[in-house]
This record gives structure tokens, sequence and C-alpha cells, in this order.
């Protein structure tokens, strides 16, 4: 069973429950039930509870999950465009997460060259991930992840207050990849089907 997960689902049918609350019975059964899936995720992430406060903040309306949108560029060498990040030394495709007030093109266009220094646009969606779905590591957020294929217009490769640095790989000699926002298996996935114009959209 998937323990991390169903706590997940505990927490957001819980916040669901106050943010529709009738009564303080309700008030009182559904925030036990939160404050319970915050001490077990606590337990399995073998971490104090503190460190969980930022993901339990008072819900006033119905959980959703987070948004992250990233940009999937290949150079005339085929070589993939990735960033450094900072908080881990890693690299990831250019992303994060999603804006309100952009559309999902617009945020993978506009978080490639705050992150690369890279203009690009937007060709065409190749996957909307379910994080759970993957081998990331665990994460107390539950994610979906919408993967854009983009084509460079211009720019030069440069870093930002939270990229390290920028540049392209090849398939065949990736970086150490940045796990919590990218996976070997969908850089993988993702450049078979930049390569290939008749691919569909990949899921879950």
């Amino acid at each position: 069973m998937d323990y991390l997960n169903a706590f997940k689902r505990i927490k957001a049918l819980a916040e669901t429950g106050l943010v529709y609350a009738q009564n303080g019975y309700e008030v009182e059964r559904n925030q036990e039930l939160i404050d319970l899936s915050k001490e077990l995720m606590a337990a399995i992430a073998n971490q104090p509870i503190e460190c969980l406060d930022h993901f339990y903040t008072p819900p006033t309306e119905y959980p959703t999950p987070k948004v992250d949108v990233r940009g999937f560029i290949l150079n005339a060498k085929n070589e993939i465009l990735f960033a450094k990040e900072k908080l881990d030394g890693k690299w990831s495709i250019p992303g994060g997460w999603a804006d309100i007030g952009f559309t999902p093109a617009e945020i993978a266009v506009k978080e490639v060259e705050e992150e690369t220094g890279i203009l690009c646009k937007v060709d065409r969606i190749l996957a909307v991930y379910d994080k759970r779905c993957h081998s990331h590591p665990a994460s107390p957020l539950y994610v979906y992840k919408i993967i854009f294929l983009c084509t460079m217009t211009g720019g030069e490769l440069r870093g930002n207050f939270d990229i390290e640095d920028s540049a392209w790989f090849s398939i065949d000699k990736l970086p150490e990849l940045s796990t919590d926002r990218i996976v070997e298996s969908q850089v993988k996935q993702l450049f078979a089907m930049a390569k290939d114009e008749n691919s569909g959209v990949v899921f879950d």
C-alpha cells in the first residue's frame, strides 16, 4: 500500500471537510484527521512534525494538486536544455510552479527564459504526468507536471538567483538529475516524443 499517498488523500478529504463544515463538531473532527495525517507523514519521513507546517496551512477552499510546468527544448545537435538547481546542485529541464494570470504555455516560455536565458516558443504538449505515478522521491505535495515541447528562438545561456547554471546535454550523457523535478525515464520518453512529430500526449 502507498501509505504516503493515502495520508495525502486523508489530508485533502479532511481539508475539504473543513471548508464545507456546517458546525463545530465537523470542524473538530476534520481538524483531528488533518493533525493525524501530519503525524503519520512526519513519521514516514522521519522528520519533526514542525517540518511539515509549510504544507499544512489552514484550508480556505477545495484542495487541488499543485501544477508544475516545464519546457523541453532540443538544439541543432539534439542536445537537451537543462538548468542546474541551486537548492540541490542537480539538473532539471527548466520550469516551475504555475503562476496565476498566465496560461500553461506562457509559464513554460517564462520559466525557460528566467532559468536559462533562452528565448523560445511552444510547439505542442508532450506530457501531463502525475508525480505519484513516477519514481520521484516522496513529497508531501500532490503534483501534476505539464511538459511542453518548445523551440529556441534566441537568447543565450545563463543562470539566475535560484539557478546555478544552464547547459545542453546529450541524451546519452545526462547530468545528475534533480529527481524531485524530473527522472531519467521521463527525459528519455520526452526525447523520443520530441523526435517523433506524430507522437501523441502521454498522461498519468
